[in-house]
């Protein structure tokens, strides 16, 4: 067991919810993950986290959507976390060195993506360049509600991911 967890299974509840709370944004979700302590392994952590995320309803899906930055920014609508910021900045580190004409492309359509489906453009930016990530959006514009609902909540669940392997390993 890493030491991360060792030391995240001995803390209090609250105190270990907020904690991890900064790897999804969602406090059901949170306050779930150290209810299932002790969480031994990696492996565990991760599908502990998909069985909660997969079973919210779509209130705390919307509530951690809400603690990401607009690709492009640096601070979420609601940022859970300090440490939240750092790495939305880490994972956005492509786009936010793109030329101007992308950036400026990316910031229309993300008002196009808010103004037809009420939240932010939610996509696992890591490793993606900007022009990448406008193409995606640009795609994912197209989605009926529904559609782009599951795609959001799975791009949310693959930042987690990252988000929780980057926490554990301190």
């Amino acid at each position: 067991m890493s030491q991360v967890l060792a030391r995240w299974n001995s803390l209090p509840q609250e105190e270990a919810a907020r904690e991890i709370l900064a790897c999804c944004g969602s406090n059901a979700w949170a306050g779930s993950m150290a209810l299932k302590r002790p969480i031994h392994d990696e492996l565990s952590l991760i599908e502990t986290s998909d069985g909660i995320w997969r079973g919210l309803p779509e209130g705390d899906w919307l509530e951690a959507f809400r603690s990401h930055p607009r690709i492009g920014e640096s601070r979420g609508e609601q940022t859970a976390a300090v440490q939240s910021s750092v790495w939305s900045e880490q994972e956005q580190q492509k786009a936010a060195s793109a030329e101007e004409a992308v950036k400026t492309a990316l910031k229309w359509g993300n008002r196009e993506y808010e103004h037809k489906f009420g939240r932010i453009f939610i996509v696992c930016a890591t490793g993606k360049s900007a022009a990448e990530i406008l193409e995606i959006l640009r795609r994912r514009l197209h989605n009926d509600e529904a559609t782009e609902l599951q795609q959001a909540a799975e791009e949310q669940r693959q930042i987690m991911h990252l988000r929780l392997k980057k926490w554990i390993a301190g």
